[in-house]
């Protein structure tokens, strides 16, 4: 099977590119495809690639080109891993917002949005091009932020989509790390919406762990989380390191105003990533990599792709339809919870109800994200406004009468309906 990885030229697809390696008897790939409009850095991180591979004795062949019908052409899978506007909008998306007082993050906030107008119609584009050029019934995994709004853009175009995030492997390996268990064994209740989610039940072994770590207050939760395990013990639940910037907001943008972005520490660590890739030595993915972002993004990518091609059906975190799951929720949103993958596609398995707590903020976000998506598909100052005015970290008139005119200006040149 051929694999197209769009976004091919971000420094994170060693990690990526590893994990195939590594889980080479999951998934049988003969062709990885990169493509990037970034001809040299895609260069040099299609060759640490093939080397990587080479190192570990898998025959894949690596392919790099930045003609984007080329790569998909004939592709089974193709992964979205892009950012339009690159690590420089990003800077925007997480400083800008500080402006008017209001959390600056790339998936959520103003700064969230501001990548899902975007991100969104290229995405689009890039779909249809999939659905012309790749294999009949070829599968688009979505790794691209805001990732619930993307998904949603693709399925709503009738596009055969799943997203992908590494925040529920993240914390299965964590927990299964400070217990000694197999992550084969760690099962997570995980719920909510992309980068909105909480871990309601840790079961090892078929027994409920997680209030015995809540009670000692285990380092694992409240690291990952970012938020003190009192707090944690009043929820009931692991929240994500994303909820902290809704229960801690006005420490975080304290935070931010005083430190350097994540952007230009990510921009930091790419350059020093690319000068390694140029190695022709560097034959394994460097350690500095975890540093980047995106840690078991590859085994979690290579358990999804396995089990859409190999038709396993199994259960696995990801990114789809509500269909009823959250029945707050309209059938059409997109929430991440437990699903059975299968060839035929992935069908979340039923989830107990959420705690008032959780469900309404669930419920606030998902109305921004579907009025994100619509400023995203149909332009518009009103929109934006909207769907600004509509999410919970902003939610005032005055301020999202600002971030309106503050992020279209900013993200002039990547707006078509601005131009």
């Amino acid at each position: 099977m051929k694999v197209a990885v769009v976004g091919g030229g971000s420094t994170y697809t060693p990690e990526l590119v590893d994990g195939i390696a590594r889980l080479g008897n999951l998934l049988s790939i003969e062709e990885l495809a990169l493509t990037d409009p970034a001809e040299e850095r895609l260069d040099l991180v299609a060759g640490v690639s093939w080397r990587i591979l080479a190192r570990q004795g898998h025959p894949a062949r690596v392919s790099a080109t930045t003609d984007l019908d080329a790569a998909v052409d004939g592709a089974g899978v193709v992964l979205l891993q892009l950012r339009v506007g690159g690590q420089r909008a990003r800077a925007v998306d997480e400083t800008l917002p500080l402006e008017c007082g209001c959390v600056g993050q790339e998936t959520t906030g103003a700064g969230g949005l501001a990548k899902a107008l975007r991100t969104v119609p290229v995405v689009l584009d890039i779909a249809e091009r999939v659905r012309a050029r790749a294999a009949p019934n070829a599968w688009v995994v979505d790794f691209t932020n805001p990732v619930g709004i993307v998904t949603r853009a693709l399925l709503d175009a009738g596009h055969r989509a799943v997203g992908l995030c590494n925040v529920a492997i993240g914390n299965q390996r964590a927990v299964a790390a400070h217990l000694g268990a197999d992550p084969a064994d760690v099962s997570l209740d995980h719920v909510g919406l992309n980068h909105l989610t909480w871990t309601r039940r840790v079961v090892v072994g078929g027994t409920n762990v997680l209030p015995g770590l809540l009670d000692e207050g285990a380092e694992v939760l409240t690291e990952r989380s970012g938020l003190p395990a009192a707090l944690l013990r009043r929820i009931g639940a692991w929240p994500s390191y994303y909820l902290r910037y809704f229960y801690d907001h006005d420490a975080v943008v304290r935070e931010q105003r005083t430190s350097a972005s994540r952007a230009e520490e990510v921009a930091a660590i790419e350059r020093e990533l690319l000068d390694l890739y140029a190695d022709p030595a560097l034959d394994e993915k460097p350690a500095l990599l975890e540093r980047r972002g995106g840690a078991y993004y590859s085994e979690a990518a290579v358990d999804l792709m396995a089990s859409l091609v190999g038709d396993r059906r199994d259960v696995q975190v990801v990114n789809l339809r509500n269909a009823g799951t959250l029945p707050f929720l309209d059938d059409g949103a997109v929430v991440e919870v437990p699903a059975r993958v299968g060839a035929g596609g992935v069908v979340p398995e039923p989830v107990a109800p959420l705690d008032p707590l959780l469900a309404g903020l669930v419920a606030h976000v998902s109305a921004y994200e579907s009025l994100a998506l619509d400023a995203a598909l149909r332009g518009g100052r009103d929109r934006v406004f909207r769907a600004l005015l509509a999410h919970p970290l902003i939610g005032q008139a005055e301020t999202a009468d600002r971030l309106t005119d503050l992020l279209l200006a900013a993200n002039h040149e990547h707006l078509r309906w601005l131009s």
